[in-house]
């Protein structure tokens, strides 16, 4: 997948059927940390190569990216035969919880109750965290429901949150033995 704007250029690749290698360079390191757990939790192999106006800020590269992931795993799951369609995790990250579930309906919609306790990571923008999910909700068109239940370390929460997401969606798109068709019982998704 590409997306080239005036703000971002972005090329990626997506595998779901991957071992959770991940080729990265998005010129913002702790979002490419944060990339790096969701292709090794979720076991799809992840190339992203991007560049924006990190001259700015990292918004536009974040959400960006958020987009064409989100896009590329649309493309991927096409009809969703045979897939589970639903997945959800609750990870421990230290002192911190997180659950997600995930549901590859074709309605897109993000619930996200996440607070950090401070606006940064480094210089990376916490709020971003969520313009990633709502860029990646919208774009693969799905529903996507984050939830911190406690924690105190941003860096902590933001892990927890990726990698818990990153489990959800594995178990979502995994083949399921007994689905022979698409996981609906309106035969469309």
């Amino acid at each position: 997948m590409e997306r080239h704007t005036q703000e971002t250029q972005i090329v990626l690749e997506l595998n779901l059927d991957g071992s959770g290698r991940a080729d990265l360079s998005t010129g913002v390191g702790f979002f490419d940390h944060m990339l790096t757990l969701l292709a090794g939790h979720s076991l799809i192999d992840l190339t992203v190569k991007a560049n924006g106006d990190l001259n700015v800020d990292a918004h536009h590269t974040v959400e960006d990216v958020g987009i064409v992931l989100g896009e590329a795993f649309g493309l991927a799951l096409g009809s969703k035969s045979g897939i589970r369609r639903y997945g959800h995790f609750t990870l421990p990250m230290d002192e911190t919880l997180a659950t997600s579930a995930v549901d590859f309906s074709g309605r897109p919609y993000l619930v996200y109750r996440v607070t950090f306790p401070s606006p940064t990571v480094g210089a990376f923008d916490l709020e971003l965290v969520r313009e990633f999910w709502q860029g990646f909700a919208n774009a693969s068109r799905c529903n996507l429901h984050l939830l911190l239940h406690y924690g105190e370390n941003g860096h902590h929460i933001a892990e927890a949150v990726f990698k818990a997401a990153a489990r959800a969606i594995r178990m979502a798109v995994e083949p399921d033995p007994r689905q022979s068709g698409i996981p609906s019982t309106k035969g469309v998704l």
